[in-house]
């Protein structure tokens, strides 16, 4: 069962629309990100050796999910950076430093979805704008649908995991480090891992 679904032409979107599956239809929302069983991460190389991995922990988002016409789903999601958490109070510091976030002055890093396409299966690929630092580049997250279930309390709930890459460097996020040895401190190449549970709201 899918979310998110890709049209070659006119004729292939109206056959899809007349052929939902009920399962698929019943999905059709907004829903609101819950964020205590949702993670936001990321990983990052550190002095060419090993990985430093990190999370967010405060942030909010909300989807529409229209199970009738998937294309137009959308997602959006707001990231407040002075939550970033490493495992050191040390490395966070330096992070929200004028080096690399600057969160005094740019407390908040954004996504706005601005399209979707089924890759097969449950697999699907969503592209949007990524917001840092005051810069805005477009971003290609990898989504696996997890399904959907009512919890215990009664909530309807949807589950996505999704991967991505960037270049720090594209969003103004330079500073780094030589190793007397070759190499720098910490990579360009940053991996984006989702694990995201929404609430269908009422």
């Amino acid at each position: 069962m899918g979310i998110f679904g890709r049209k070659s032409d006119t004729e292939t979107a109206t056959a899809t629309i007349a052929a939902v599956n009920p399962e698929l239809a019943a999905l059709t929302g907004d829903y609101t990100i819950d964020a205590s069983h949702s993670s936001l991460g990321f990983v990052a190389r550190h002095a060419m050796v090993t990985n430093v991995k990190g999370k967010f922990l405060d942030f909010n988002g909300t989807l529409h999910l229209d199970g009738t016409d998937p294309s137009r789903s959308t997602a959006s999601l707001d990231v407040t950076m002075e939550s970033i958490d490493t495992g050191s109070a040390d490395r966070d510091g330096h992070l929200k430093s004028a080096d690399f976030f600057k969160t005094d002055e740019f407390p908040t890093m954004t996504f706005r979805s601005t399209g979707a396409e089924a890759l097969g299966g449950d697999d699907y690929r969503i592209t949007g704008d990524l917001s840092i630092l005051g810069v805005t580049k477009p971003l290609t997250i990898d989504l696996e649908f997890n399904g959907s279930a009512k919890d215990p309390f009664g909530n309807e709930r949807v589950g996505f995991e999704g991967k991505a890459e960037i270049l720090r460097s594209e969003w103004g996020l330079t500073w780094n480090a030589a190793l007397e040895t070759g190499g720098v401190l910490v990579s360009d190449k940053i991996k984006l891992n989702f694990d995201i549970s929404a609430i269908k709201n009422a």
